[in-house]
């Protein structure tokens, strides 16, 4: 994520590349790995979009969506490493990478699983403070370096939010002129304006 302060005529000061903040959940939330139980033979492919997980500490099982021990739905599953394949689906809850193994009946593909909590609450929700992706509607504040991070809009989270992702654009011309911060997104309309809260 890039973000940086407007600067009038001299131009928009870049700022530094916040590593992996926009594509993966904290690591307690979103283990590396996830690997499938012996037998599980839902669909053909481990956590195909549409199936269900339990919730675990190091492993993340396959379970009916319709079971008890359901707690997340895969709403996107791609091959690959998750900073060089299509970015989640923005209100993704957290991602689990999947690493490549052999499991009965079926092979399980290295790739990563875009979550979406079966229950609340649903930390990849504009201005709840977490979540994969930062879009319109999320909160930041500023960790220095030219660095920010989200934080719940609400005041809930551990770092009071400083401003508000209010726009999506194409390029930061196109930021209303309140615009306090730019903030980097991806996709279509990369750069987000955001203003103080």
């Amino acid at each position: 994520m890039r973000c940086g302060r407007p600067t009038g005529v001299a131009g928009a000061a870049l700022c530094a590349l916040l590593l992996l903040a926009g594509c993966q959940a904290p690591a307690d939330s979103a283990p590396d790995a996830a690997t499938s139980a012996p037998g599980s033979g839902f669909g053909a492919v481990f956590l195909g979009t549409g199936e269900c997980s339990s919730f675990g500490t190091t492993r993340f099982t396959e379970v009916p969506c319709d079971g008890e021990r359901a707690a997340a739905r895969v709403v996107a599953r791609h091959d690959g490493a998750s900073g060089q394949g299509p970015p989640c689906p923005p209100t993704t809850d957290f991602v689990l990478h999947i690493g490549e193994q052999t499991a009965p009946a079926r092979a399980v593909r290295e790739g990563y699983a875009c979550m979406r909590n079966l229950q609340p609450p649903h930390p990849g929700d504009p201005g709840e403070g977490g979540g994969p992706r930062t879009t319109v509607g999320d909160c930041v504040y500023d960790v220095g370096g030219g660095q920010v991070r989200e934080t719940a809009c609400d005041g809930s989270g551990a770092h009071r939010p400083q401003y508000e992702v209010v726009r999506a654009v194409a390029a930061r011309a196109k930021c209303p002129a309140s615009t306090a911060l730019y903030v980097q997104l991806g996709g279509a309309a990369p750069v987000g304006c955001a203003r103080p809260v």
